[in-house]
């Protein structure tokens, strides 16, 4: 780790924090913090790859479904109007609805093919926006004169790397410029995120040998083909499996870094407590070693 101690860590002149781990447990909650400090810069991955590396498919997805309406194909036609995504690091709904659901087209679902097409552009622009993060670091201090710099990364990370690789080449770029903190949560935090995703079901990327065999496994227990299946059904049976899927992957990925219980997450207010909650997660490790 590029800090081996508590001390050390808040005695660095260039503090350099990247979080994992799974979707609300507090990644953005605390990035936010430190931006907000004024003193670090915040670099979101799903943001990055909503902008830099699939803003054209984006855009294009909302044109084509434009074009099927005259009034606004005519105008489109015309460069009268433009279609653009609004995409922030606390609204990423452009990049979600793009990914889809599949299932039967007259309930919003996408033919599986072109499902995976987009899943395997999310793959590819995931890893380029990890591989992007030691240029944005050099970038945030040349350029804005940020000498702190925190990495949000999105929850499926531990899809697109090999932990049990000790040459994997985006963790060990990762490892070797900042420090990487698995937000662990608990059994009641998995349960809380399944409640929560089953009231609001968003699409998400998954692994695609894991996400071939959900689909074969969802049509041979349900009787369904592919244009009978209920989009937000689907995902919803294929959410709690994805979370225990990932689950022993960030485990793998913590051995990269520290781990911090998301509990404590809970507390922070303040890039002064992130600070803390680090530099307790360090002595942590220390004493476990």
């Amino acid at each position: 780790m590029i800090y081996t101690s508590a001390q050390e860590w808040r005695d660095a002149s260039q503090k350099k924090l990247l979080l994992f781990g799974m979707s609300g447990l507090g990644k953005t909650h605390i990035s936010n913090a430190l931006r907000d400090s004024g003193a670090w810069f915040h670099y979101s991955i799903d943001y990055r790859i909503g902008t830099r590396y699939m803003g054209e498919y984006i855009a294009d997805n909302a044109k084509r479904e434009a074009m099927k309406v005259p009034f606004l194909r005519d105008l489109l036609m015309s460069d009268s109007i433009y279609i653009a995504s609004n995409i922030t690091f606390n609204n990423l709904a452009p990049l979600s609805t793009y990914l889809g659901k599949p299932g039967n087209p007259e309930q919003g679902g996408l033919a599986f093919a072109d499902y995976m097409q987009r899943q395997e552009q999310h793959r590819t622009a995931e890893i380029a926006a990890l591989m992007d993060t030691k240029p944005f670091i050099d970038r945030a201090q040349t350029l804005y004169g940020y000498d702190h710099f925190v990495c949000d990364t999105g929850g499926s990370i531990c899809e697109v790397v090999d932990p049990s690789d000790p040459e994997d080449p985006v963790l060990t770029m990762l490892s070797q410029n900042t420090l990487m903190v698995w937000l662990k949560g608990s059994d009641a935090h998995t349960e809380e995120l399944v409640r929560r995703f089953d009231r609001a079901p968003k699409p998400m990327y998954y692994q695609p040998e894991f996400l071939i065999q959900a689909w074969s496994d969802y049509l041979g227990e349900t009787g369904h083909v592919e244009s009978s299946v209920d989009p937000d059904t689907f995902v919803r049976w294929t959410y709690a499996r994805a979370l225990a899927h990932r689950q022993p992957r960030y485990e793998a990925m913590a051995k990269w870094g520290l781990t911090l219980p998301a509990e404590r997450v809970a507390a922070v207010a303040s890039a002064s407590d992130v600070i803390d909650v680090i530099a307790t997660a360090l002595e942590d490790h220390a004493s476990a070693a």
